[in-house]
């Protein structure tokens, strides 16, 4: 069985979320099952495992509605992608599309990083379930990424096909348990979208004198003004992006990951943390519950307030410790590899792909291998 694994949201030079998704489970994956990777721009190499991969357009093109007459030259039985917007206009494989979060239902704003028409039709988009459902209901599966959306998903009758969980994974990191570092540092990884909420961590830092709040992802001018006017003078830290060491140095040195999300999909660096034995303090979201069981403190979202007073009960005697002991125990329920496994048995439930009544044109060129990495 051939199968064709959509990379072409893979970031250039560092991950986000969806990045980060797809170079796990398709590493996993050929692991259990060979694997041909889809690319739109070679610099995506150097993010991804070194696996056989093919080169067609971006999943941003105007022309991607109509890009599985592309794919069919490479005469895939089945094409998984970890987004819901791959074209299947004239498909000759099995589809399974996946999507993340419901989250651009309650906030509609799309990515800045999209070009304005893109933008438009994401905003369109999101007005009403009706294109969801027939973007979902175009391929034969539909994955998601937590327990929180699949149920989000049914309550609302997103899609008519089945949908199967297949949450993120962490790689396992071989540490020494970890110590109370003194230096009282928090951190925090993600966007500063409105969902993400990143005014209450700000303004809780006036009630948590001598700690630090260090925002790791990069930032523009404008939200940085406006957040730094928010927090004593010297509380807040904006890092503006960190290499993969800044950040595990970070983890590894903070008294707490934290996040007063108001909305998320999962929560990727939530479990990164927990594998460096590092506790959460974060907002009382369903995901977050799920995310961060009994290795989590919670708060409520809005109240800068309790978000200081759920990072001060770490300060007590013993408190921290314990937390550090769940989290490190708490990331085991999070692996590529049973990730994978999912996949590929949902891959093993399609029914046989759709064939054309003539022999389907092989593509000329062989898939290729890209350079290993450093």
């Amino acid at each position: 069985m051939k199968i064709l694994f959509d990379c072409r949201y893979t970031r250039i030079g560092r991950h986000d979320g969806i990045s980060r998704y797809t170079a796990g489970l398709v590493e996993a994956f050929s692991r259990l099952h060979p694997v041909t990777m889809m690319i739109s721009d070679e610099r995506q190499l150097a993010m991804l495992p070194d696996l056989p991969w093919v080169k067609i357009r971006s999943a941003t093109s105007l022309l991607e509605p109509w890009v599985a007459l592309q794919i069919n030259r490479h005469d895939p039985d089945v094409v998984y992608s970890p987004m819901q917007t791959v074209g299947s206009a004239h498909r000759r494989f099995r589809l399974i599309l996946t999507l993340h979060d419901m989250v651009f239902y309650r906030t509609r704003k799309p990515p800045r990083e999209f070009s304005w028409i893109v933008r438009t039709i994401w905003w369109g988009y999101h007005l009403t379930y009706v294109p969801q459902r027939m973007a979902l209901n175009r391929g034969e599966a539909v994955v998601t990424g937590s327990y929180n959306c699949e149920r989000e998903m049914n309550e609302v009758s997103l899609t008519a096909r089945p949908i199967t969980v297949i949450r993120p994974g962490v790689d396992a990191l071989d540490l020494p348990p970890r110590d109370h570092d003194e230096a009282k540092t928090l951190v925090y990884m993600g966007t500063f979208m409105p969902n993400k909420n990143v005014e209450t961590l700000v303004r809780g830092m006036a009630s948590l004198p001598g700690y630090r709040l260090h925002l790791l992802s990069r930032i523009d001018d404008a939200t940085r003004e406006r957040l730094a006017a928010l927090a004593p003078q010297g509380a807040v830290v904006f890092e503006n992006g960190v290499s993969d060491e800044r950040y595990l140095e970070l983890l590894r040195s903070s008294t707490a990951m934290v996040s007063a999300c108001l909305d998320e999909g999962f929560g990727i660096p939530l479990i990164e943390a927990l594998a460096a034995a590092t506790p959460l303090v974060v907002s009382d979201i369903p995901v977050f519950r799920e995310v961060g069981g009994d290795a989590a403190s919670f708060f409520e979202p809005l109240d800068p307030a309790a978000f200081a007073r759920a990072v001060i009960e770490l300060d007590r005697p013993g408190v921290w410790e314990a937390a550090s002991l769940r989290a490190h125990a708490h990331a085991a329920d999070f692996s590529w590899d049973e990730s994978a496994a999912r996949l590929l048995a949902l891959v093993e439930t399609l029914p046989e792909r759709r064939r054309a009544w003539w022999r389907p044109r092989r593509s000329r060129s062989r898939a290729r291998t890209a350079t290993p990495v450093g």
